[in-house]
């Protein structure tokens, strides 16, 4: 289930990425991490998405970054995915942002974790 984490929730007055709890899963947000990073997401959930854009200012987000931001905005045994869409789809904003995306209502496909490597080797 998708869920924002209020208590990181962007609130400065005048500012374009303010949002309030009114705003539901909408907003910018500052995450810390365990590394003592702090990450910038904006989440949204329209169009039939739920996503989140990760990013640092000097640096693209690590996987332990991401998945620590994934399980705060979604439940653990939610899937979900990071795209690599067609080069002629490419929109890039920010050079160190990365995305986490859900489609809303359907089922991701999961492949077999034996395909990756043998669990608890």
């Amino acid at each position: 289930m998708f869920h924002v984490p209020n208590l990181y929730r962007f609130r400065k007055q005048n500012h374009p990425y303010t949002s309030e709890d009114s705003d539901g899963n909408n907003g910018a947000f500052f995450v810390p991490t365990t590394n003592c990073m702090t990450v910038f997401a904006i989440a949204s959930d329209g169009y039939g998405w739920e996503h989140v854009s990760v990013s640092l200012k000097n640096r693209c987000p690590n996987w332990i970054e991401m998945s620590e931001v994934k399980d705060l905005f979604w439940d653990q045994e939610d899937a979900v995915f990071q795209f690599h869409p067609p080069k002629s789809l490419y929109v890039n904003q920010h050079p160190h942002c990365l995305h986490l995306w859900r489609p809303i209502g359907i089922n991701i496909p999961i492949p077999d974790p034996a395909l990756v490597g043998l669990k608890n080797v």
